[in-house]
């Protein structure tokens, strides 16, 4: 069986944008959304995924245009497992390259997930492959092309929010959603949130999947996941991260993060640590292209 390969890492010349390059055989991600868009550039064999309810495939060539919170997995089509390319960049990176275009239509979404845009994959690729070889101009510059590319061939206005039923159903998820953050290393009883909302445990659970797309124990574990990025990228060595974030060691933070993010906490530390003091380095000349934050 082919090894399995990861590499997470943050873009040395463009802050807000996070990249990942793997080889995927049997590793699956659970249920988990991404504050940031994500674009994935498909090199070989077949990722299959389940988005906004239907389950999608991409193939060699194929793009994957995610957009910020949408709940997804991912997992190997075929026994070959396949291979990609991924950019994560933040919200305020797409918008402010879509303001230079002249964007008056809300946040950039994009309605296709799933296509086969040999122009808009050859740019992806060569962004990555820039950024993978630390070449601050070419990256950040190639990187502006392809968000350009995106942005005028396959983005739409974001639907407009057809607004929640008079129900206490959407009232409770939202008290649920607003208490899990606060309880993120003391979890409640399913039959305590119920308690909260006034619902039944049953009527809870079939409300929370429906508005957030996975039941209350996964979206908790993906708030400690975030989280845990968070007190990585401060320093927090990951077993005092696994304390803060209510796993219960560090080989559960390791577990789920990796379902999460695609590699495990320490070599995602290393990595962001390492890239990031490269980019302290770089001579004050040395300006990033896009705006950072």
């Amino acid at each position: 069986m082919a090894t399995e390969v990861a590499r997470y890492w943050q873009h040395a010349a463009v802050r807000g944008v996070d990249l990942l390059r793997a080889r995927f055989v049997t590793h699956r991600y659970g249920r988990h959304a991404h504050e940031t868009y994500t674009f994935g550039l498909i090199e070989a064999g077949v990722e299959e995924f389940d988005y906004g309810g239907s389950l999608l495939r991409a193939g060699p060539g194929g793009v994957a245009l995610l957009n910020p919170d949408m709940v997804h997995t991912g997992q190997a089509a075929t026994p070959a497992g396949w291979s990609y390319r991924v950019l994560y960049p933040e919200v305020s990176v797409v918008t402010s390259i879509a303001a230079e275009l002249g964007w008056q239509r809300g946040t950039p979404w994009f309605p296709q997930t799933v296509l086969y845009d040999p122009a808009t994959a050859a740019l992806l690729r060569r962004a990555h492959q820039a950024a993978e070889h630390g070449d601050q101009l070419a990256s950040s510059s190639l990187l502006t092309a392809a968000l350009t590319r995106l942005l005028r061939a396959h983005a739409a206005p974001q639907p407009a929010d057809t607004g929640e039923p008079a129900s206490r159903a959407p009232a409770g998820v939202r008290a649920v959603r607003d208490l899990l953050p606060e309880r993120l290393d003391d979890a409640p009883s399913l039959a305590e949130l119920a308690a909260l909302t006034g619902l039944s445990q049953f009527a809870l659970l079939r409300a929370f999947r429906r508005e957030t797309g996975m039941p209350p124990h996964a979206y908790l574990n993906h708030l400690r996941v975030r989280r845990a990025r968070q007190l990585l990228d401060s320093g927090l060595a990951p077993a005092v991260v696994a304390a803060e974030t209510g796993f219960a060691d560090q080989a559960h933070l390791t577990r789920h993060f990796k379902r999460v993010v695609g590699v495990p906490p320490a070599a995602y530390q290393r990595e962001r640590h390492g890239t990031r003091r490269a980019a302290e380095s770089r001579p004050s000349g040395q300006a990033p292209l896009l705006p950072a934050r």
